[in-house]
C-alpha cells in the first residue's frame, strides 16, 4: 500500500522568553507538540496554521516567516511534513469553539533556556528552536527524525 504525504503547519509562538506548546497528555505519559496541523486542499499553509491554532488553542495568531521544515518518513501511517511558521501571538479568541486533538490536555508556555530537557516533539526542533531565539544560525531544513533520534539534554 501506498503511503500518502500529509503537510502540516505548525505554529512557533514566541513570548516572553516562552514557546508556546499543546499538552498531550497519554496515559500519564506527559509530552509537548506545537499547535498546528494538516493543511486542506486549497488551503494555503498560513491560512491553514492559523485555523489550527485557533481551533486547538483558542488564540488568534499572524505568521511571519518559515522557520523549519521537517519530516516524518517512518514510522507513521503516512508521511508527514511538518512546516513551522514562526507567528505573533495577537490576542485570546473569546468563546473560542476548540476542536481539542485526542489527548489534548491544554497548552503551556515552555522556557526557551531549558526546552532541549523538555519532551518536545519532535525532539530534533528543540535545539534548532533554541538557537533562533538566541539568534544563532540554525538549518530550516531539519530532515528527517527518525525512532531514536538523539536527543540534546545537556
Amino acid at each position: 500500500m501506498k503511503r500518502q504525504t500529509r503537510n502540516s503547519a505548525k505554529a512557533l509562538v514566541i513570548k516572553d522568553g516562552k514557546m508556546l506548546a499543546v499538552k498531550l497528555n497519554d496515559d500519564g505519559d506527559i509530552f509537548y507538540i506545537m499547535p498546528g496541523g494538516g493543511q486542506h486542499s486549497g488551503e494555503l499553509l498560513t491560512e491553514a496554521v492559523k485555523r489550527e491554532v485557533a481551533e486547538e488553542i483558542g488564540i488568534n495568531v499572524t505568521p511571519k516567516s518559515l522557520a523549519f521544515v521537517i519530516e516524518g518518513a517512518h514510522g507513521e501511517a503516512f508521511h508527514r511534513v511538518d512546516i513551522v511558521f514562526l507567528c505573533d501571538y495577537m490576542n485570546d479568541i473569546d468563546g473560542a469553539d476548540l476542536h481539542a486533538d485526542t489527548n489534548q490536555a491544554g497548552y503551556e508556555w515552555l522556557d526557551i533556556a531549558t526546552l532541549n530537557q523538555r519532551p518536545l516533539y519532535p525532539s530534533k526542533l528543540r535545539r534548532p528552536i533554541m538557537k533562533l531565539y538566541y539568534g544563532e544560525e540554525t538549518d530550516v531544513y531539519l530532515g528527517n527524525e527518525e525512532m531514536g533520534d538523539p536527543e540534546a539534554l545537556e
